[in-house]
């Protein structure tokens, strides 16, 4: 599972972003089966900043656990930016967190089309501003990963990840 890794890793750098600006962070996956949420597990001290991951592979999951819109899932399906989105919001809102990260996507080695082919998949970071200021946003990433199906979640843990870390760090907290 360190095929992708950095030195230091990623879910290494996270922690201590979120560490030095006082902030949290909960997970909602779908393709990645909890593998985010294990990552930043690994790393000791994680407690300080990890609060949840959420683990929501099918519709209902996705329905009751994080409200994600039934018209989005029979609109979109499960690997779509709207979607993404609203894990996203949903488990920042649910966790009452600062950031959360959402993953959902095709791990393989089945489930492509030639629109979303294997690899694809669709990563939404969430940002809880202060009430009132309008701060508050989500935006969504789509990629493409290569490999077998290990390689394929590890590259988007990791993506989701990255996603997460840029984004602390570029509000300069």
């Amino acid at each position: 599972m360190r095929e992708f890794a950095t030195d230091p890793p990623v879910e290494v750098r996270v922690g201590d972003a979120l560490r030095e600006a006082g902030e949290t962070l909960a997970v909602a996956e779908s393709c990645t089966g909890g593998l985010v949420g294990s990552l930043l597990t690994d790393v000791p001290g994680s407690s300080d900043y990890f609060d949840r991951s959420v683990v929501t592979y099918s519709y209902d999951a996705k329905l009751r656990a994080l409200a994600v819109s039934r018209e989005s899932l029979d609109e979109h399906g499960a690997v779509s930016e709207p979607v993404a989105r609203q894990m996203a919001a949903g488990v920042r809102d649910t966790a009452a967190t600062d950031w959360a990260v959402a993953t959902t996507g095709i791990a393989g080695p089945e489930g492509g089309t030639e629109e979303k082919p294997v690899g694809t998949v669709f990563v939404g970071l969430a940002h809880r501003g202060d009430w009132g200021t309008g701060a508050s946003y989500t935006t969504v990433d789509r990629y493409e990963f290569g490999g077998d199906r290990a390689a394929i979640k590890e590259q988007i843990a990791r993506r989701a990840l990255e996603t997460v870390l840029t984004a602390v760090e570029s509000r300069g907290v």
